[in-house]
């Protein structure tokens, strides 16, 4: 007898699936990959969600068909694949985390990807279920801060969707656009583009349970922070500044933006980052560069906690660069600094969750 594919797709009309009460031709379950090899013939069968309760019987159903309406001694090998589940909708996005955390700068070049990494790791090495999603779209920096570059995250399939999966290394979770674009030619994409590729980090990748998801936030106030707002339920806002006056006047905006009666996001705490020089040959000297306490008094002005001071030293930058970040070792200055401000995020973040209602997602008509 010699097969061909109209036997196949003529037998598989007689199955009926349940899910639809239409035979799996109508419900166009059978995928295009037919394969007809002598007397064996093979071909997928797509569902609509992995859990599908009528799987293995309408699989037993389409080889007992062919067995039947074509021939009995038919070897039959029938594949499964599972229809992309819808996104969940906004306000059920990440249901197993417990904190999403937006470290924000109101000025670019104050450190805030170095501190949010570092108080990433931070939370890892105390303990903590900790993921960190690099949202500046056009200025990535995680890949290279973590020592990731070559990365590429691969794709799971879980609960019906195809999920991309989390780089991980420090014991984050990390995932960053720079993962899918050359490192070397700049991001030319319009807002809507932008927007589109950042929800898709967040709402189409297999985040888990996590204590901890931090928000490496672009510096300024711009579409990505809406579009941040308008899909999460922040917990709490971390402003990072240097303590020169420009980027205190910066700051002011940043923490203005989460306070708008629009908005609604708890500041946790401001960093002062770069809070002084101290070279390595004198480790008990501090030197002033950019003014001295500028987020320490902005802080007090705004009444807001000041969670840490971190200092400049060279290693801060030469460890980021190197991919290895400073809080991967706790025993030097910088690196009890950066545990230091994650157990007072920890604080906070508590304290927040004790004596203020959960934050509502942003609705910007």
């Amino acid at each position: 007898m010699t097969l061909y594919p109209k036997l196949i797709t003529d037998a598989l009309a007689t199955v009926v699936y349940p899910g639809t009460k239409k035979n799996l031709i109508e419900s166009e379950m059978l995928a295009d990959d037919v394969r007809i090899n002598g007397m064996k013939v093979e071909f997928t069968l797509v569902f609509p969600r992995e859990t599908d309760p009528f799987l293995k019987s309408t699989v037993k159903a389409a080889e007992a068909a062919i067995h039947y309406h074509v021939d009995k001694d038919v070897e039959v090998t029938i594949k499964t694949e599972f229809k992309n589940a819808a996104r969940p909708e906004v306000g059920k996005l990440l249901p197993q985390v417990k904190n999403i955390i937006a470290v924000s700068s109101g000025k670019g070049g104050v450190g805030k990807s170095t501190v949010s990494s570092n108080l990433a790791i931070s939370l890892a090495r105390l303990g903590y279920k900790v993921g960190l999603l690099d949202a500046d779209i056009f200025g990535p920096s995680a890949p290279k801060m973590f020592g990731v570059e070559d990365a590429r995250p691969y794709s799971v399939q879980k609960d019906g969707r195809t999920l991309i999966e989390p780089i991980e290394k420090y014991g984050v979770k990390l995932l960053s656009i720079g993962f899918f674009i050359d490192p070397d030619t700049a991001t030319l994409w319009r807002g809507g583009m932008a927007t589109s590729a950042l929800k898709q980090l967040i709402a189409d990748a297999d985040w888990g349970e996590l204590d901890y998801f931090i928000l490496d936030t672009p510096p300024g106030t711009s579409d990505i922070h809406l579009t941040l707002l308008q899909t999460l339920s922040i917990t709490g806002a971390v402003i990072v500044s240097s303590p020169q006056k420009v980027a205190l006047a910066d700051a002011r905006k940043g923490i203005d933006m989460y306070r708008n009666d629009k908005v609604n996001v708890p500041i946790l705490g401001l960093v002062e980052n770069m809070a002084w020089f101290t070279p390595a040959e004198l480790p008990q000297n501090k030197y002033y560069i950019f003014g001295k306490d500028g987020c320490k008094n902005l802080a007090e002005e705004m009444q807001c906690p000041l969670l840490a001071q971190i200092p400049i030293v060279q290693s801060i930058c030469e460890s980021g660069d190197a991919g290895k970040p400073a809080a991967c070792n706790i025993d030097t200055m910088t690196g009890q600094a950066f545990i230091n401000l994650a157990q007072a995020v920890v604080t906070v973040t508590n304290r927040r969750n004790k004596e203020q209602a959960p934050t509502k997602i942003v609705k910007v008509d």
